[in-house]
């Protein structure tokens, strides 16, 4: 029997070899028609045999390319066109868009292999790329994603070029970035003084470079990287005090798995992530025989990691003696990815000692992605590179809903039918560079999307700068949300839950109905909305900002407020050299002088830090956290610190004996291992004990929690909480596709207002029918 049917296929359907793919299956088939690329995903009209159609619908389904990601098949007989033979016809860019846009992928072993051998005429091109592999998001300029529509529109393709783009049974067949020595982008080595190296191998230039203890500016996909060699002490620590960044860790490429392995204990799913088409950076446990150089990742038991993901990261492994390369972004502090070469040579004169940079412009600049294995789980830490703008679905239309994320870490995420697209990571909004930046990305993903401008979701903080950046834009109207119902509702959508659930939301900073810092919350709730139920005890923090810099003030501040005389003593005891100011901050709080108060997660964890000695003074955001969880190890189990659970109309968590304890050890010159793991035990217990008592209170309530907000990130609480809730027969729930930090913030705002959308909507049919 002969039919003709048509068919569309949505998702990730571009820029992965789809149109070559559908191709050769028809091929395959001996099935006649047409395949397009258009701006709802691609379009197939296909005639032949049933049964070969029916065959070639079920591959289509099943053997789709390593690089897609199909949301829908729709198929729908249609009129026969007796057409004679298969072809890819040219790209329709009318319509509503329904695209996914592509995203980039780390280089294929296909392409590696090609690069590498000599009888190839792209050996040793470090643009090597093909349909499953190589830039994308970061080239493209207009949808649909075709060649002219690119940053590689500048490069005509050569006749070699072309005949493999044009031939359906090539790996490069409408392979948008092709290209070669011949006809594509190119290398150049400059010196910091922007002068051309003159060198017949510029890599094997940059390698002698690196080895030499060098800091090389680095272009990438996604912008540009600071590079040196990882086991070179002298130029890590220079790069550092160039940088002016003296303790955050840096991220390092290891030439292979292998190299990998001899720094860090690597696990199954760490491999997985390691050597997938995203090829993140994943945070793993540092190896006893680590030698890289100490100023790499200090006092740390972990180091962030990635294998190289572009051609010309591999060139940079061919020397055996450079297994292990410093990689980390470029950008000053605070400021957005450097990706244009002129902004890299005025921000990076002094810090750099050569470029070694490419003519293929970026479009879009994006950070490698960061994440890590937490309790056996994917925890993402920054999604950005690899995985953005992936979308992800939902189970309602969200057409029109645009939200702008917080002040830090932050994104943005826009609704398009059942679609969530949520865009790169921004960093915080403090400068006029990143939020230019800001702007950038959120105007080109919304012009591609192409939605109705409905509804604005924002942070509730008044002093966020979103307050005033969504009024640059119009919108029908505008939804404040409060802060923590937003991290609580991104991980209620990510799962689908069902019904309400309780939410434990440990973070660092977010703005509280009630005026006060939340960050060490239960709730009950939704995602439309929520019943605050417990929550830390206030404590002030005299200064504001200035005790989150300095996470000393904050500790003496808890240590006064809590045990008044007694505190103030054990303040000046365990910050001897803290006197003057610790009196000070004591008439503040009396006089409640620039105090605000705040019971946090985040500071909780920066005054213990403090008090132990480990970290005074902040040096980058989280710092004091970070450090203090390091010690915690989940292996043994230890003895909690006292805690208080006063239950008034919300319940209140109050830890001031065991900050009382935690001096008294401090000062007896404990352990900080120990201070340490006690603390960690304590919060946990505290919370659980806390639940326990909820759930008696309510005992309707259903039994499942999730867990979110910056702290969620800590390994041992994270663990520890799934632990004994789960013991006692709630059901956790933990994000694992997008950050628990403030980079899923706008996820979460996108639920909160789709579910009062949908509340809305039914209410008002609820009014119609009556």
């Amino acid at each position: 029997m002969y039919t003709a049917v048509k068919i569309a296929v949505r998702g990730r359907v571009q820029g992965v070899g789809f149109r070559p793919f559908v191709f050769q299956l028809a091929d395959k088939y001996k099935l006649n028609g047409t395949v397009q690329n258009n701006m709802d995903g691609v379009k197939i009209h296909l005639e032949g045999n049933l049964e070969l159609v029916q065959a070639f619908l079920s591959d289509l389904k099943n053997k789709a390319p390593r690089l897609s990601k199909i949301h829908e098949i729709l198929i729908e007989e249609t009129v026969r066109q007796n057409v004679t033979e298969f072809t890819i016809v040219p790209s329709e860019r009318s319509g509503t868009s329904m695209l996914v846009i592509p995203i980039d992928s780390a280089v294929c072993d296909d392409c590696l292999n090609e690069m590498n051998d000599p009888s190839n005429f792209r050996y040793q091109y470090p643009f090597i790329n093909c349909t499953q592999c190589g830039p994308r998001y970061t080239i493209i300029e207009e949808l649909p994603y075709d060649r002219p529509y690119t940053s590689m529109k500048s490069f005509p393709m050569c006749d070699d070029c072309r005949r493999e783009y044009e031939d359906p049974t090539n790996r490069r067949h409408h392979a948008q970035p092709i290209a070669c020595p011949k006809c594509g982008p190119k290398v150049q080595l400059l010196d910091k003084n922007g002068i051309e190296t003159d060198s017949e191998n510029l890599i094997k230039t940059t390698i002698e470079l690196l080895k030499d203890g060098r800091i090389l500016a680095i272009k990438g996909i996604g912008g540009y990287h600071l590079c040196c060699d990882a086991r070179n002490e002298q130029a890590v620590a220079e790069l550092r005090k160039r940088k002016n960044r003296p303790l955050r860790p840096l991220a390092v490429m290891a030439a292979s798995i292998s190299s990998v392995e001899v720094l860090a204990e690597v696990k199954e799913e760490e491999r997985k992530l390691l050597k997938s088409p995203e090829s993140p950076i994943v945070i793993v446990k540092k190896h006893e025989q680590y030698s890289l150089a100490e100023s790499v990742a200090p006092e740390m038991s972990t180091i962030g990691v990635m294998l190289p993901y572009t051609p010309l990261h591999h060139q940079l492994f061919t020397d055996t003696d450079l297994s292990c390369l410093v990689m980390t972004s470029a950008n000053p502090s605070g400021m957005p990815i450097l990706y244009k070469d002129e902004e890299a040579f005025h921000y990076l004169a002094g810090i750099a000692d050569f470029y070694l940079i490419h003519n293929r412009e970026i479009l879009h600049p994006v950070d490698d992605s960061v994440v890590q294995i937490n309790d056996g789980m994917l925890d993402f830490l920054r999604r950005s590179r690899g995985y953005v703008p992936d979308p992800f679905l939902i189970s309602q239309d969200v057409t029109g809903i645009v939200a702008f994320g917080g002040q830090q870490k932050t994104t943005f995420t826009i609704g398009r039918n059942e679609q969530i697209f949520v865009g790169p990571h921004i960093g915080d909004l403090e400068n006029i560079e990143t939020i230019g930046h800001y702007k950038q990305e959120l105007e080109h993903l919304l012009k591609w999307i192409d939605i109705p401008k409905n509804t604005a979701v924002i942070d509730a903080h008044p002093g966020y700068y979103v307050q005033k950046l969504v009024k640059e834009y119009t919108f029908a109207e505008i939804i404040e949300v409060q802060h923590h119902h937003a991290h609580m509702a991104a991980c209620i959508e990510e799962h689908r839950i069902p019904g309400k659930a309780f939410g434990i939301i440990l973070d660092g900073t977010g703005y509280g109905l009630d005026g006060n810092i939340w960050g060490f919350e239960i709730f009950y709730g939704d995602a439309g909305e929520f019943e605050r139920l417990a929550h830390l005890h206030y404590t002030p923090l005299p200064g504001g900002e200035k005790c989150i810099r300095e996470p000393w003030r904050n500790a003496a501040a808890m240590l006064i407020s809590l045990h008044d005389d007694e505190g103030l003593a054990l303040s000046k005891a365990i910050f001897a050299d803290k006197v003057s100011e610790i009196e000070l901050l004591k008439i503040m709080i009396e006089k409640n002088v620039n105090t605000v108060y705040a019971g946090t997660c985040g500071r909780l964890f920066d005054a213990v830090s403090a008090m132990c000695g480990i970290t005074q003074v902040s040096s980058y955001d989280g710092e004091a956290a970070i450090r203090l969880a390091e010690l915690a190890d989940d292996r043994c189990i230890f003895e909690p610190y006292s805690y208080e659970s006063i239950d008034k109309e919300i319940l209140t968590i109050n830890f001031s004996t065991m900050l009382k304890e935690i001096a008294s050890d401090v000062l007896a010159g404990k352990d900080v291992h120990l201070v340490s793991r006690r603390f960690h035990e304590t919060v946990v217990q505290a919370i659980v004990c806390a639940m326990v008592e909820l759930n008696n209170k309510n005992p309707d309530a259903e039994k499942k929690v999730v867990l979110s907000g910056g702290s969620i990130h800590n390994r041992y609480v994270r663990k520890r909480l799934a632990v004994e809730l789960r013991e006692r027969s709630f059901d956790v729930f933990v994000p694992e596709q997008v950050p628990c930090n403030d980079g899923g913030l706008s996820y979460g705002q996108l639920a909160v207002a789709a579910a009062k959308r949908s509340a809305n909507q039914c209410a008002l049919e609820y009014q119609q029918k009556s």
